[in-house]
């Protein structure tokens, strides 16, 4: 092989260098690299995770919801057919006054619904706001100013519910 202008001990000099090479290059940067990989993936797969039970509390906060209100409409109506029997049940000679009773009852019933649909929506929108900030929280790792994502949660909220309005 010296013929051709190989040295042997040159060959096999530069063979042991590659092959320490290779295994400088599979400690110090392969198994690293993917322990780094590996973690991650861990990582993605618990943030996935946790965005899924995030969802699976949302669907049940908005049944919550949707069943309080289906409740105070229940209930409204029931207080509309109450102020209704009342007025038939007056006398004639204060039928009138009856009829004032019973629009007062209604508009308190209506303003009682409105008030209790105004306060079964906030705490939605505060419970979807806590949702959201432990959410972020959780994908980015880190500790986030909540008072400050919560404003700026319910003005994106409040923009979102004015556009769709």
């Amino acid at each position: 092989m010296e013929d051709i202008g190989i040295s042997v001990s040159g060959l096999v000099a530069q063979l042991i260098n590659v092959g320490i090479l290779l295994l400088l290059l599979y400690f110090v940067l392969y198994k690293p690299v993917l322990r780094m990989f590996n973690e991650r993936s861990s990582r993605i797969k618990e943030s996935m995770d946790q965005a899924e039970e995030i969802k699976q509390k949302m669907a049940e906060t908005e049944e919550q919801v949707r069943q309080q209100l289906e409740a105070a409409r229940k209930e409204g109506q029931n207080m509309l057919a109450q102020a209704g029997q009342m007025g038939e049940q007056v006398k004639e000679g204060a039928r009138q006054e009856a009829r004032q009773e019973a629009e007062a009852v209604i508009a308190k019933a209506r303003l009682e619904i409105e008030r209790e649909r105004d306060e079964a929506f906030d705490e939605l929108r505060r419970q979807f706001v806590d949702l959201a900030i432990v959410a972020a929280e959780k994908v980015i790792a880190e500790a986030l100013d909540k008072e400050k994502h919560r404003r700026l949660i319910v003005e994106v909220l409040d923009e979102g519910i004015k556009g769709k309005g």
